[in-house]
């Protein structure tokens, strides 16, 4: 079915729902200012049919069908949607690619090792894009930011489709990884803490929920397309995907009225959404939860890489596949528990607890090697030690300096993160040939509770601070 047929029946749909009607008198809250403006002209001018009517008109479809309820929470079609986004997102940009390697490798007549090279090098050079990512989010809105960066992700996986040589390839890797940072979870959370109010934290929560199962649907996916497409072919569907699907939900959430910047749109309020720290506390918190994210990205990476060969030289053989396969449902399982019974948790908790799950489950491992009920306790540990780091790198920047320069912090935890997550794997690979398995694993418990440390200090060094906090997940 072609687009233009696509967007027809789109905007035929649209039309049979009467959400054309008062073509002139539509409400655009942009990210801004709340203004008013023709709704005809939210893409820029009139456009009768197409794709231009379609995107114009789903905003107004979000707030017809599920308005709006209060401040306090961010409406659940907007967040299903969101977190529809999220599993495109990081399924197309993101896990997809391994199961693509050996076909590239064969293409460009590289090795694996080289193709993942690179990857890894793109990762970490689109690592330092995140700041910047976050400053326009705070600026322009966390919406505008995302549907914009749908678009530039879709001409990025058309450029890699397209690459005709290694060094093109490598550049429209770099390319893809940088503009990712506009639309995965660092963008998403600050979309929803400029919209979702004071359940911003219950809202991250749920979309970690959501986004946890990229991983499980995007590998049998693109495996059984593969069996039929190469990945030129596949990288240009997923490219109309994040065109056609994700930039128009993002777009879309430009409806709701949201908090940019030093203002509450649509109502000249003052925010007091702060957190917890003093203002002269400020910069020595911040780099302690720097520290803990980029430690407990180091530990985790290097981890996550090597468990199946890790497992194996431990003595448990085959079974390390089993094991590594319980990683993805505890890292969903913590997500669910902590949104059921974590309520009443503060988030410095949280982060303190996803530090030391991994470290005590290695422990366990090290010290039942090659027992098989150790193992599956090392799984789990790190599975949901991993599942409430997603949750906590959301939650503990707006908890402790309110969403006042949110995007920003979260394009800084990003870089913290995934600086050193670039590194890691190198470096555990160097120890294990270096040190061995059981030292290996050693210096990754100590680095993994250094973090835990770095998290558990924050209380004491954060002061007291007057006015309203956003502690817990919000009434």
């Amino acid at each position: 079915m072609s687009v233009s047929l696509i967007c027809i029946l789109a905007d035929n749909a649209l039309r049979s729902n009467n959400l054309l009607a008062a073509e002139n008198d539509g409400i655009y809250r942009n990210n801004l200012a709340f203004q008013a403006v023709p709704s005809g002209r939210i893409c820029g001018k009139r456009s009768g049919a197409g794709c231009a009517m379609v995107a114009a008109r789903l905003p107004d479809f979000f707030e017809d069908v599920f308005p709006m309820q209060d401040e306090k929470s961010l409406p659940f079609p907007a967040l299903l949607g969101l977190g529809a986004t999220q599993i495109l997102g990081y399924g197309t940009l993101y896990y997809a690619f391994s199961i693509l390697v050996p076909d590239i490798a064969r293409d460009f007549r590289h090795s694996e090792e080289w193709v993942f090279g690179a990857f890894s090098a793109s990762l970490l050079i689109g690592g330092l894009a995140a700041p910047f990512s976050g400053r326009l989010a705070d600026r322009f809105g966390g919406a505008r930011i995302m549907g914009w960066g749908s678009v530039a992700s879709a001409l990025a996986l058309a450029a890699t489709a397209m690459a005709p040589g290694a060094a093109c390839f490598v550049a429209c890797l770099v390319l893809m990884q940088l503009v990712s940072s506009t639309v995965l979870y660092a963008t998403a959370f600050t979309t929803i803490v400029q919209a979702g109010g004071l359940r911003a934290q219950t809202s991250i929560v749920h979309l970690t929920l959501f986004a946890g199962f990229a991983s499980t649907l995007f590998w049998p996916l693109t495996s059984w397309a593969h069996g039929f497409l190469g990945w030129r072919e596949i990288y240009l569907a997923f490219g109309a995907v994040n065109l056609f699907v994700c930039a128009p939900i993002h777009f879309a959430l430009l409806r709701l009225p949201v908090h940019v910047g030093a203002r509450r749109t649509g109502e000249g309020q003052r925010d007091d959404f702060q957190g917890l720290v003093a203002p002269d506390r400020r910069k020595r918190v911040a780099f302690l939860m720097m520290a803990g994210f980029a430690i407990e990205g180091y530990a985790l990476s290097a981890m996550l890489v090597h468990v199946v060969p890790l497992t194996q030289s431990l003595g448990l053989g085959k079974s390390g596949l089993v094991i590594a396969s319980l990683f993805g449902p505890a890292q969903v399982a913590s997500r669910l528990i902590n949104l059921l019974f974590g309520g009443a948790l503060r988030q410095t908790t949280l982060a303190v607890l996803s530090a030391v799950f991994m470290p005590l489950g290695m422990i366990v491992l090290i010290l039942t090697a090659p027992s098989l009920p150790g193992a599956v306790v090392f799984a789990i540990g790190m599975g949901l030690g991993s599942g409430l780091t997603s949750i906590v790198s959301g939650t503990l920047p707006l908890e402790l300096f309110g969403r006042e320069g949110y995007g920003k912090l979260m394009g800084w935890g990003t870089f913290a993160r995934q600086l050193p997550a670039a590194m890691a794997p190198f470096a555990m690979s160097l120890s294990l040939a270096n040190l061995g398995t059981l030292p290996s694993l050693g210096i990754i418990v100590g680095i993994a509770f250094a973090g835990a440390i770095a998290f558990a200090v924050i209380p004491v060094s954060q002061g007291k601070k007057t006015g309203t906090a956003c502690g817990g997940t919000g009434p």
